[in-house]
């Protein structure tokens, strides 16, 4: 029955971060065996006497330098051979931030913290890779079901700005007049009576959002079809 628990647990955090043009995700460099040296998402084991919830905002502060960052559990992966020093079961998580927001500071294992879009990730440390493309695909699906913006747009912006959001995180192109449409229907927009300013083409409307309607629509969801 021993052997029974001859097991560890972790957790991995796949942090999702917009910069106003590109969707990125935040690494770390491994300063230690295995993997030594290669990029890998933030994770380590969990403590015994800690909590799941408790381990990762330990984690993610000790390997990156965040804290306050809201986290949604995603999956839990565990192949026998996924980890070279034993058997390791790792708790997925993620979120979705603005860059521009936080402050990097990488310690303990980790040599070094970095954005990286989407598209350029490379061969990540362990099964790592599988936990990315996992997250980067819920986060697609949610974002068809949910609302999205509040938290990384500007507090005024434009509606060409809220369209290149969604073509980022969907990684489609929309037609501009089919995407206004559907978004004004969502009722979560509020013209700010204000245009650009100090810009080279002719300024746009900018707009805020509801925030009662976007919280409402946000606790209903949604089917994001165009």
């Amino acid at each position: 029955m021993d052997n029974n628990f001859n097991y560890s647990i972790s957790v991995d955090c796949v942090i999702f971060g917009y910069d106003s043009t590109d969707l990125k995700v935040l690494l770390i460099k491994r300063g230690e065996k295995p993997y030594l040296d290669y990029w890998a998402l933030p994770g380590d084991l969990i403590h015994p006497k800690e909590s799941i919830d408790d381990s990762v905002k330990r984690v993610l502060k000790d390997l990156t330098g965040l804290s306050n960052v809201y986290m949604e559990q995603v999956k839990t992966f565990g192949d026998v051979c996924r980890h070279p020093l034993g058997r390791v079961f790792t708790i997925a998580y993620y979120s979705l931030l603005k860059i521009d927001d936080y402050t990097l500071s990488p310690s303990s294992f980790a040599k070094e913290a970095k954005w990286h879009s989407i598209n350029r990730i490379g061969e990540l440390a362990f099964d790592h890779n599988k936990i990315f493309a996992t997250c980067k695909e819920n986060l697609k699906q949610n974002v068809q079901r949910q609302p999205i913006g509040f938290e990384l747009l500007p507090e005024k912006f434009t509606l060409s700005q809220l369209q290149n959001l969604y073509e980022t995180i969907l990684q489609k192109q929309f037609d501009k007049r089919n995407f206004r449409k559907k978004i004004i229907s969502m009722k979560i927009l509020k013209d700010s009576g204000e245009i650009q300013k100090s810009v080279s083409h002719r300024p746009a409307k900018l707009f805020t959002f509801n925030q009662e309607n976007y919280i409402k629509l946000k606790d209903t969801g949604f089917s994001f079809e165009i």
